[in-house]
């Protein structure tokens, strides 16, 4: 295991070039571990210890990257809150989460004030990158605190929260491993294994969405762990994307298809006026992503096209270029040592080419923070479902039709809202859209689309 983890490598090299800021302000990995260890100390000073959490509202940035690494080493969780939430949701989070802590920006300034307002939470356990009305600044939590490794490391854990489609949002809790945080490392390549994504090699990553997306922050944590570059991003646009790309020969990357759609949406000679061959992973999650979307990006970036599906609470499938190309639309099969399965309503497994929903088999135990009845619910055996329906074929390849909880039914026929947004997205007016059903006299539902010109 000495090969791999942040802390080690860093220790081992303190010179290589672990991330490139939005500002494009170059942090050596000596550095990084410098302030992750007094952050580490901080959080400790601040009374935090194992299971607690750490609160932040922090844009793509250094500071984020810091706390991640420092809440890791004393068994903290980390929750990063989304921030296009308001001051009462944002407060919902800090009492349910029981932060002990909380860092934000001040962009977020004014909601991070009627968060704290809200929720009562402790002055002096506040802190803000900028300046933020009661709260202290970020560096109070840092200078003057040792540069050196904690006593006692043990693992934390980010604790994100689901979308709350179906109500408030919940934290998903996963028990913490007692292990040193470095050991966790060789946990943290599994996945990027799955799409060929080794130690070392030369890596650069490109963090292109937000930190707050439990994805986004894991690929960006599992970069740092095999010894890779991260580049990060705050703001995203299609064309800086490329720039970007060519300019720190950018090897892999995490897109949703909206971004796709972005990219694609670029004059011909823009998009061609770019180096991206030094890409070898474009791997892409999170939401469908319309046919005739992904068949231009494989034209477009060829096999370095792959995808997942997977969720927050984990569990996944996985899909090549050249596999989707012969099975288009599906997310692929089950990754090493998982299972995916259908149901029916009724607790049935279900036969290749039957419709229900989807269940994929727990990688590790978790529960939703405060909600047992929500985590005994979607349950079956030791298989978990987020609510998506679809089907499988005869060979395991998944098809997904949609989230059980979005689906239309008009006049006794089930509609898929995903496979009319995946047509309309095609339509070169169309720049986004959502498509929903609404109360209907007759029929039950019918269908609406709002459509981003």
């Amino acid at each position: 295991m000495a090969q791999l983890g942040f802390w080690r490598l860093a220790e081992a090299d303190r010179d290589w070039l672990a991330v490139v800021d939005p500002e494009g302000v170059e942090h050596r990995a000596g550095d990084l571990l410098d302030r992750s260890n007094q952050i580490a100390h901080a959080l400790r000073d601040l009374g935090l210890g194992t299971g607690d959490t750490l609160a932040v509202l922090l844009p793509n940035g250094i500071e984020l990257i810091e706390l991640f690494l420092g809440a890791l080493q004393v068994g903290v969780r980390i929750t990063p809150v989304n921030w296009h939430l308001v001051g009462p949701e944002i407060a919902y989070i800090l009492d349910d989460s029981e932060a002990k802590a909380f860092v934000a920006h001040e962009r977020f300034g004014e909601e991070a004030i009627r968060a704290v307002d809200e929720a009562g939470f402790p002055a002096g356990a506040r802190f803000a990158v900028g300046s933020v009305d009661g709260f202290r600044p970020y560096a109070e939590l840092y200078e003057g605190r040792p540069t050196t490794a904690p006593e006692g490391r043990t693992t934390g854990a980010a604790m994100h929260y689901t979308s709350g489609t179906t109500g408030r949002p919940k934290g998903v809790r996963r028990p913490l491993a007692e292990i040193d945080p470095s050991d966790m490392a060789e946990l943290m390549a599994y996945l990027p294994n799955l799409f060929g994504v080794g130690a070392h090699d030369g890596h650069v990553h490109l963090t292109v969405s937000p930190l707050y997306h439990t994805a986004v922050l894991m690929w960006t944590g599992n970069a740092l762990a095999l010894g890779h570059t991260v580049v990060l991003m705050d703001r995203w646009s299609p064309e800086e994307t490329l720039r970007l790309i060519q300019e720190h020969r950018v090897t892999y990357s995490h897109m949703v298809p909206t971004q796709f759609v972005r990219l694609l949406d670029l004059p011909e000679d823009v998009r061609t006026s770019y180096d991206v061959s030094s890409l070898r992973n474009m791997i892409h999650g999170a939401a469908p992503c319309p046919q005739e979307i992904k068949r231009r990006m494989i034209e477009w970036w060829g096999d370095t096209i792959q995808e997942y599906y997977a969720a927050t609470e984990g569990g996944g499938t996985v899909i090549s270029a050249a596999e989707w190309m012969e099975r288009p639309g599906s997310v692929g099969r089950a990754w090493t040592g998982g299972e995916v399965r259908i149901y029916d309503d009724d607790g049935n497994q279900l036969g290749p080419g039957r419709i229900g929903t989807v269940y994929m088999s727990l990688m590790a135990d978790f529960e939703y923070k405060g909600d047992d009845a929500k985590t005994r619910a979607n349950r079956i055996d030791n298989f978990f479902t987020v609510g998506d329906v679809g089907e499988m074929d005869d060979d395991g390849y998944l098809f997904l039709r949609d989230r059980k909880s979005d689906m239309i039914i008009s006049g006794g026929v089930n509609i898929y809202p995903a496979e009319i947004e995946g047509e309309l997205i095609n339509h070169p007016a169309v720049a986004d859209v959502a498509v929903f059903g609404i109360p209907h006299p007759d029929w039950g539902e019918e269908i609406k689309a709002v459509v981003e010109p």
